[in-house]
């Protein structure tokens, strides 16, 4: 009984951790579902600043996919989960860093942007703690919606919002290449 017991313990820890995957002293689930849809973990790793692990993200999609520019232009539900690590992450240093990779990724063009960039970033309106979640997601048919630990906090519509806000992490000039690397699967 005693060996049955252990065997059990064993198969309930090996499928745990088949669920999620650590990342720093973050654990993000393998699957997720927004919008009905069941997304994938794609890939994932750690946004760091002077060797200080802000957060980890991590990129979901329908299946698997490496070609950031595909992913960041698809009209498909995907989401970006940013599990946040450190306490030097606040409110304004999250609006800024926004406004920085929209400025990157829109290659200046912030015009057609700009309304709905300040909309966005004025859901993250309470200040920001260590262990939170914040889920980007774009839905398809709704648009781009950011959710704070589970709970919808607004949204956003327009592919060309979400193709700029997806390509902060996947596009050209990404706010972390490493980052952008390892949510891509390389």
């Amino acid at each position: 009984m005693k060996k049955l017991s252990v065997l059990f313990l064993a198969l309930v820890t090996v499928i745990s951790v088949q669920g999620q995957v650590k990342i720093g002293d973050a654990t993000l689930p393998n699957n997720v579902t927004f919008n009905k849809e069941s997304l994938v973990f794609n890939g994932g790793g750690l946004r760091e600043k002077l060797f200080i692990d802000i957060y980890a993200g991590g990129l979901y999609l329908n299946k698997k996919n490496k070609s950031a520019s595909a992913i960041a232009e698809a009209d498909e539900t995907m989401a970006i989960k940013l599990h946040i690590l450190s306490g030097l992450m606040s409110t304004n240093k999250m609006a800024n860093a926004l406004r920085e990779g929209f400025e990157k990724s829109t290659n200046g063009n912030l015009a057609p942007y700009q309304e709905r960039i300040e909309k966005f970033i004025g859901f993250i309106n309470n200040e920001i703690e260590v262990d939170q979640v914040y889920d980007i997601v774009y839905e398809k048919g709704k648009g781009s919606v950011i959710y704070k630990d589970g709970v919808e906090k607004g949204y956003v519509t327009g592919l060309d919002f979400k193709v700029a806000l997806f390509n902060i992490w996947l596009g050209n000039k990404p706010a972390d290449k490493g980052l952008k690397k390892e949510m891509l699967g390389n």
